[in-house]
């Protein structure tokens, strides 16, 4: 069992990005403004722009993590194997109760809606995701699924950050990469092209553009043209910056306009992750131009009580992703979006003395999508041949990535996860 000081990925620490406030923003600005003295480039994309709109891809990623290491074989059951039945008591399901795919795997009992979107063709479960030498902490093990990398944070950005200046070159929209409700993971965290984080996008307001406006109006008025070069360079350079705060401030626009005028005829959950994936609809159909939307729910620590938190746990995925799911299947502006669902590691296969399983190591995905293939996908892990009392991984999360990065932003998957891995038949 881990330290109860880690059973709340979120309160990681590391490098976190505080909200681009005015004083912030100019000194990061300041840097680049030197760079910017001749002015701001007019840069034409087409090239990027042939990327989005490929025929037939997918132009959106949703992530939603679920923080704290979901019990995969409580997720996707294994009910056709003895194995599963031997190890745990009070915290396996009864087959008559459980959603059955075949005669070895089943849903959930509370997972109806997801269900449902797997017999329709829409949902994906990719078996047995996870790493070599996979780690049992939950602070590292996100590290190395949010960077893609083993040494997690110390490699530097995290995927997203990675893939957006891989695929969306020197110029990404403000709003390229958006999280939603809460601190965003590192997974988004970009040293160069910084996430837009809300807690709800109806807030969503850029501050200080009147302040940089103010300045910009002072300096140019305190110098007469001849005066020097660097007063020159600093005017075209104020100009450039007053370009970059028309882009944020109409990027803020947007946002608000999108979740405020946001008309849907689906009931969304009451819980947190059903409020920030009705918000990601709302960016979706509104036409933001997001690439990149992350979410994230907490809870999945089950150390005690598993069963009865567990199928809690589930009903409110279920609700929030199947509401989520109803009301892109039916909008137009959805149909090149693709939502992937993971965990940073599963639960050990044999179940505690306290009613509950500690940190193990491969779980299942889920990848929904209008143009996903749904079933199963990858092997399920062998319930046999433990690794000290662990399922093993039989598919790298990283090949998920690795067919988001080729199908959905027509990059090269190997600068961004630093290394090549086999692309998955998914989309």
């Amino acid at each position: 069992m881990m330290n109860r000081k880690e059973s709340n990925p979120e309160s990681a620490r590391g490098p976190r990005r505080r909200p681009l406030g005015r004083r912030r923003f100019l000194a990061q600005a300041g840097v680049g403004a030197a760079g910017l003295a001749l002015g701001r480039r007019a840069i034409a994309r087409p090239a990027l722009e042939r990327v989005l709109r490929r025929d037939g891809a997918p132009k959106s990623l949703v992530l939603v993590q679920l923080g704290g290491g979901n019990d995969g074989l409580s997720t996707i059951v294994p009910h056709g194997d003895d194995v599963l039945y031997r190890m745990r008591d009070t915290t396996v399901h009864a087959k008559k109760d459980l959603l059955r795919i075949d005669d070895y795997r089943a849903f959930n009992p509370q997972l109806k809606k997801l269900r449902a979107q797997f017999d329709a063709g829409r949902l994906a479960i990719i078996e047995g995701c996870g790493y070599p030498e996979a780690i049992r902490s939950h602070f590292k093990s996100l590290e190395v699924w949010h960077t893609a990398r083993p040494t997690g944070r110390a490699s530097g950005d995290g995927w997203i950050g990675r893939l957006v200046a891989e695929a969306m070159g020197e110029d990404p929209a403000a709003d390229s990469v958006v999280h939603l409700g809460g601190r965003a993971p590192y997974s988004v965290y970009s040293s160069e092209h910084p996430p837009v984080a809300l807690a709800s996008p109806t807030g969503y307001r850029w501050f200080g553009d009147d302040d940089v406006y103010a300045m910009g109006g002072n300096a140019i008025c305190e110098h007469e043209p001849a005066a020097d070069a660097r007063h020159i360079g600093r005017d075209r350079a104020l100009q450039a910056l007053r370009t970059t705060l028309d882009d944020a401030t109409e990027s803020s626009r947007k946002v608000r306009h999108a979740a405020a005028s946001y008309r849907t005829g689906v009931e969304y959950p009451k819980s947190r992750l059903g409020a920030s994936l009705r918000d990601v609809a709302a960016l979706i159909e509104g036409g933001v131009g997001t690439r990149v939307y992350s979410v994230q729910m907490g809870g999945f620590d089950t150390h005690t009580n598993q069963l009865i938190a567990h199928n809690r746990l589930m009903a409110t995925v279920d609700a929030a992703l199947g509401a989520f799911f109803e009301d892109l299947s039916g909008r137009e502006s959805a149909k090149d979006v693709v939502v992937a669902v993971y965990s940073e590691f599963g639960r050990r296969v044999q179940e505690n003395g306290s009613k509950g399983h500690d940190h193990g190591k491969a779980a299942p995905m889920f990848v929904w999508g209008q143009k996903v293939k749904g079933g199963l996908h990858g092997e399920h892990p062998s319930m046999e041949n433990l690794d000290a009392g662990d399922v093993t991984f039989t598919t790298d999360f990283r090949s998920v990535y690795a067919t988001f990065i080729d199908k959905l932003f027509g990059a090269t998957p190997g600068p961004v996860l630093g290394g090549d891995y086999p692309l998955l038949d998914l989309i």
